[in-house]
């Protein structure tokens, strides 16, 4: 079997990010997995009814694999990046995550949109509108308010912004540098303040979990920017709630961050390129592993040779039902 990770950065690079595609490309070896690693510029795309066989990655035409498993920010690297996994989809390539996924997930507002209209509990959030109507975000989000950038990730452009005064300041502010910038505000869950649960979900299966506390003095929780983290053991509500946005959200691999709240949990966001260092430094599990092995378990289904994205697509959300 034959997998390509798509990364654009160095895979020698001091990043958790880096490391983690070293960690994939170890675990690969000893599963007998030919594991190739691309960054999305290397690539060239021709549409063409000529050859559905191969694609363009420096020049040369390679053959297609068995599967994609994205790990670049398409936030970061734009629109190519993810252009790059429609085409490979087109022709055919299994994807862990699909371009639609990971399109709608970026798009945390749209997230949100998602998991209300399926009946699944998430803080109340609006979308930014300048000017900002004061009255209207205290009279129904309230202080204090987080304040995050539509397309953040890592938690980068998140902000709890404590009362009005201070609000009222960075909005002016804003309007006056940045007007055309996307912002949500959502709602302040004061009984999770400092800590959340990151779920992992592979395949609709939740394989560890992690509670994530932020350093003093900070409310981000997250383990790359200096979180501390220890294992959750979940109960069956919060796995079946993780598990039930992975699949609205059509989430093959998927970190599904909770908080806490006065019913037990709330949905806070989702991520389709989770990261998983701080989750293997704290639970045994190997998610290089379960990944493969759930690619494996469809390869090994007679599924690897002449399938369609759309069929592919099809045997993947039948078996989670």
């Amino acid at each position: 079997m034959e997998v390509w990770i798509l990364f654009n950065e160095e895979i020698e690079s001091p990043s958790s990010e880096a490391f983690e595609i070293r960690r994939f490309l170890a675990e690969g070896r000893e599963m007998g997995i030919d594991v190739k690693v691309f960054n999305p510029e290397q690539f060239d795309l021709l549409v063409s009814e000529d050859d559905r066989e191969s694609v363009l990655i420096d020049g040369n035409l390679i053959p297609l694999p068995d599967f994609v498993l994205p790990r670049t920010y398409v936030i970061d690297t734009g629109y190519f990046a993810l252009a790059v996994i429609r085409q490979l989809e087109r022709l055919g390539v299994r994807t862990f995550n699909n371009s639609a996924t990971i399109e709608m997930v970026a798009d945390k507002l749209h997230t949100h949109q998602v998991l209300v209209e399926s009946g699944l509990p998430t803080p109340t959030t609006m979308l930014a509108k300048f000017p900002v109507d004061l009255d209207l975000v205290e009279s129904h989000i309230g202080f204090p308010v987080v304040v995050k950038t539509l397309l953040g990730v890592n938690g980068s452009g998140v902000f709890l912004i404590e009362n009005r005064k201070a609000f009222t300041d960075l909005m002016n502010l804003i309007e006056q540098t940045n007007p055309n910038i996307q912002l949500i505000f959502q709602k302040f869950i004061a009984k999770s303040r400092g800590r959340d649960i990151r779920m992992f979900v592979v395949d609709g299966k939740v394989i560890g979990s992690m509670e994530r506390r932020a350093p003093e003095g900070d409310f981000k929780t997250n383990y790359s920017t200096g979180g501390q983290v220890s294992e959750f053991i979940p109960d069956e509500k919060a796995k079946k709630m993780a598990i039930k946005t992975a699949e609205i959200l059509d989430i093959q691999v998927a970190g599904i961050d909770l908080l806490y709240d006065d019913n037990g949990y709330t949905i806070c966001e989702a991520n389709t390129f989770p990261g998983f260092k701080g989750l293997e430094s704290c639970v045994e599990v190997n998610v290089p592993r379960e990944i493969f092995t759930a690619m494996q378990d469809i390869h090994e289904k007679g599924k690897a040779d002449n399938i369609t994205f759309a069929e592919f697509e099809a045997v993947r959300k039948a078996r989670l039902h």
